[in-house]
């Protein structure tokens, strides 16, 4: 192994071995793929010689990352990386699966001049950089970086390096029916000192559906060639409407249709299993071609529980890959099988219906739960533990006796269970189950496929979409409606989605230079404004909302999504199922779009999407920091000067929409910090009670403000992640059940009960109230006022009902009054008597005190008082006042007020 200074005397040498030839007559001709040529080695050593769940993340300058296992070679822990065709650097981060760096930040290995060959980085635990060394297969010059056909007899390359004039002869283009000539090669008027751009013109016009390679000093480079898939032209011939794509099976014959366009021919592949290692092929059948690039198969049986594949000829090679509207598959997603979706129905399944149907958006409370979160704990004694019929268990209890599962989210009083992804996603394997399997799921790889790991048998096709249905079936049993969290904006590799295996990159947004447009951070973005991209995404939230009962879809980064797709999916599901709830995250993101004049769906296009709400981060941050920052500090911990914004969220009146139904309001959902933890890590100068009251302060505020409440789940039990150093985890897709379970036990803590109580006490409150559940931006502002002249950094608000014209409301005005200091304050309330339903950790339908004139609010906390709502007030007087220290005088003396309230 020689290291980088002795490279040139390499090149010597093999200058000097191919001049001896050439003097000796012989001929000699070295080419070197590209895209095949530079191995990185990169060699990781610690200290202490514990490598256990460490792994290096790479990926090359400007495209998708993956995690590369360390392995022993001869003692030394190295991971091996094939670098991409003309990429000069390459990133890495050494981590843990949770994502624990060894030196926190990106760090890149040049590569500009290395041709093809072996490259080792040497890197040490808690250093920054690395030792780079050649191997003695190392070629080394200038290299081709890109070569981009621009779809007429031209192609633009830019190399590492300028070159000799004589070497402008030496390029070539071939392609499997052979050679192209290059007629012309010269400088580029885009050249500069740094970057060398040439241009060459070609003798043809090259068919936009083939490969083609550059070739050059003995390198050979593929061409990017143009995206024509974004095309009018394009789209007019090639946009499949129908709705039958996928394997439809009826009792006497099974038909198969894919949409592969650009493919020369098409099988499909009947499998006796969906195991993909074995080889239990059965038959290959030939598709035909038929209408808008569909291809169709008909076999006269029913196939339902075969496995299948298509095979499709691309370029003259066979790529293989599963269906993309499979509706189930074999372990691990692999292998599609047809599947007879009637007979996976659980018993009163056609009579199954969504139990909040008739509410309004901003009546619905919405938790947020992982699957596996949920029951693996075995404090809460539930047998499925991980699995979809995990939900349908009930009596589940603490040692202690208090409810667990399902019995537990419906006596909290939510409304809607939002369910992270549960579609068959890539981070977890599914035929291994010998080590903990847990991810958020964030990654798909089949969107109309339920996740395996969470079926008892990942193996039949059949069970996992038996099972899906009953989680749901007895979701909606038990009073909850079910959110979807779907991710259509990137799939867990572009390369190996099964739509851009048949269809090369369609899926995808992709650069000239051929690498994916990252705006997600995940790899890829996806190409939702090609017509076959939205009529697939459209096509499958319709899916789970038919076949699966789904009730709500929660779009994961929906910034990158355009708008016209996410109203052509409210516009279709809501046809059939009026009732379903759309929200997202609108951040707004770069993306590199494939067409022009592509509106996104983000905050700021609100407007634009009238059916679709957002994820409020300005309540998010404004209550507890920023979650980008976490030692800063928000309304709710401490901060100063936040009235404004924060009187602006409360009232759904934000910048980029004053529409309620448009705004979800939440303090803490799965990514980053919980809530308490976010708390306690910004204010480490005070203690747990003062946390505590910091988090119920903040669930106060937005449980009771207009639009809609969403809360993770275990944030009313003061839900915490902490890893193994003692520090919190606040990225913890995939630390395991250890720190990402519920902990039920935490139920037999009086502390964790009188918090859970608190916010059943908040929850309960609002749904009696039409008043915190204004729909429209009009009516928040006719019925909804800031009051003026308070302390600084307290906030109150009055919701008047005087008028009695609001449906469903019985109150004549609500004051709510919020105290993040750490001193009492006094407000002087509105004429009249006030009940007091909200004070300190007491919350509920039950009156807690009467009171007038004013009202002291305790440090860093809450007070909610209701004038004028007669009948539970009346009840709950009588019981308060009847077992006070005054006795029954004072309770027939609070019955008396109270009537003569009501008759007057």
């Amino acid at each position: 192994m020689k290291r980088v200074k002795l490279n040139n005397v390499i090149a010597l040498l093999m200058a000097v071995v191919m001049a001896v030839t050439m003097f000796a007559g012989i001929g000699m001709s070295i080419t070197v793929r590209a895209d095949e040529g530079v191995t990185l080695k990169l060699h990781y050593h610690r200290e202490d010689g514990n490598y256990d769940g460490w792994d290096v993340w790479m990926w090359p300058d400007g495209g998708e990352g993956e995690g590369i296992p360390f392995e022993d070679e001869n003692g030394e822990m190295v991971a091996t990386y094939s670098v991409p065709a003309g990429k000069t650097k390459v990133g890495y981060i050494v981590r843990t699966q949770d994502w624990d760096k060894d030196v926190d930040m990106d760090q890149f290995i040049d590569l500009s001049e290395v041709v093809s060959g072996t490259v080792h980085a040497y890197v040490e635990s808690g250093v920054e950089g690395c030792v780079k060394e050649y191997g003695e297969d190392v070629m080394t010059g200038t290299k081709l970086k890109s070569a981009v056909y621009d779809g007429d007899k031209a192609i633009k390359i830019e190399l590492t390096g300028e070159i000799d004039k004589a070497l402008l002869d030496t390029f070539y283009v071939s392609g499997r029916l052979g050679d192209i000539e290059v007629t012309k090669a010269e400088l580029s008027e885009k050249a500069s000192d740094t970057q060398y751009f040439y241009d060459l013109t070609i003798g043809e016009v090259l068919d936009p559906n083939r490969n083609y390679r550059l070739g050059f000093d003995g390198q050979e480079f593929p061409v990017n060639m143009p995206i024509v898939y974004s095309t009018k032209e394009f789209e007019d011939k090639y946009t499949y409407e129908g709705d039958d794509l996928g394997a439809t099976v009826t009792a006497d014959k099974t038909v198969f249709r894919v949409w592969a366009p650009t493919a020369e021919s098409v099988s499909v592949n009947l499998y006796e299993s969906g195991d993909s290692w074995k080889k239990d092929l059965t038959e290959s059948i030939e598709m035909t071609k038929s209408d808008k690039g569909t291809w169709t198969a008909e076999v006269s049986k029913n196939l339902a529980g075969t496995y299948y594949t298509y095979t499709a000829v691309l370029d003259g090679l066979n790529v293989e890959a599963c269906d993309p509207y499979a509706r189930t598959t074999g372990v691990n997603g692999k292998r599609a099988m047809v599947i007879d979706l009637d007979s996976t129905d659980p018993e009163g399944w056609a009579d199954d219906k969504n139990p909040h149907a008739s509410e309004s958006m901003t009546d619905a409370v919405i938790y947020e739960l992982h699957i596996r979160d949920f029951s693996v704990d075995e404090k809460g004694n539930i047998a499925n533990a991980g699995k979809y019929t995990a939900f349908t268990e009930t009596g589940t209890k603490t040692e202690g006796g208090n409810a667990t599962g399902i019995d537990y989210i419906k006596s909290l009083g939510v409304t809607y269970v939002h369910l992270l992804p549960f579609y068959d996603f890539g981070s977890v394997d599914e035929n291994d189950e010998s080590q903990e399997r847990f991810n958020w799921g964030y990654d798909p790889v089949n969107y109309n496929v339920p996740e395996g790991s969470y079926s008892t048998d990942a193996h039949d096709g059949n069970v996992r979409v038996k099972e899906a249905k009953e989680m749901v079936k007895a979701l909606h049993d038990n009073g909850l409606s079910v959110v979807m969290d779907v991710v259509y904006n990137h799939v867990y590799s572009g390369k190996d989605f099964c739509i851009n295996r048949l269809v090369p990159g369609y899926f995808s947004r992709i650069n000239a230079d051929g690498t994916y447009s990252n705006g997600s951070g995940c790899g890829n973005d996806t190409a939702s404004e090609r017509s076959m991209v939205k009529k697939y995404i459209v096509d499958s939230v319709c899916y789970w909302a038919d076949e699966y009962h789904i009730n709500g879809f929660r779009f994961d980064l929906v910034g990158l999504i355009d708008v016209d797709t996410i109203n052509e999916i409210v516009e279709k599901v809501h046809e059939s199922h009026p009732d379903v709830i759309f929200y997202g995250e609108g951040w707004s993101m770069n993306t590199d779009l494939t067409k022009e004049n592509v509106t996104m769906a983000t905050q700021q296009s609100s407007e634009k999407t009238p059916g679709f709400a957002y994820f409020n981060d300005n309540i998010r941050d404004g209550l507890k920091g920023s979650v980008f920052n976490t030692a800063e500090v928000g309304w709710a911990s401490g901060a100063r000067n936040a009235e404004r914004a924060m009187t602006a969220s409360f009232l759904a009146n934000e910048t980029w929409s004053k529409n309620p139904s448009q705004i979800i309001q939440y303090a803490s959902c799965h990514d980053n910090n919980t809530l308490f933890d976010r708390i306690a890590g910004s204010r480490t100068d005070l203690n747990e009670e003062s946390w505590i009251k910091m988090n119920n302060l903040a669930a106060a505020f937005y449980m009771t403000s207009e639009g809609v409440p969403f809360m993770q789940a275990g944030e009313e039990i003061l839900r915490t992640k902490v890893k193994d150093d003692g520090s919190f985890d606040s990225n913890s897709y995939s630390s395991g059940d250890e720190v990402n379970s519920i902990k039920w036990e935490n139920l037999d803590d009086p502390k964790y009960r009188e918090n859970l109580e608190f916010y059943k006490g908040l929850i309960a409150f609002r749904k009696e109230h039409a008043l915190l559940r204004l729909s429209s931006g009009d009516e928040v502002t006719a019925r909804v006022k800031a009051v003026e002249g308070l302390d600084k950094n307290v906030l109150a608000f009055v919701m008047d009902n005087s008028d009695k014209t609001l449906e469903g409301e019985s109150a004549e005005q609500i004051f709510l009054a919020f105290n993040p200091n750490e001193t009492e304050t006094t407000i002087a309330l509105p004429e009249g008597e006030w009940n007091v339903y909200v004070k300190g950790n007491k919350a509920g339908t039950e009156v807690i005190e009467n009171v007038s004139g004013s009202v002291t609010v305790e440090p860093i906390s809450a007070v909610v008082l209701v004038k004028g709502e007669i009948v539970s007030g009346l009840r709950q007087q009588g019981q308060e006042q009847g077992q006070s220290q005054g006795g029954l005088v004072d309770f027939w003396r609070g019955l008396w007020d109270n009537l003569k309230r009501f008759f007057s």
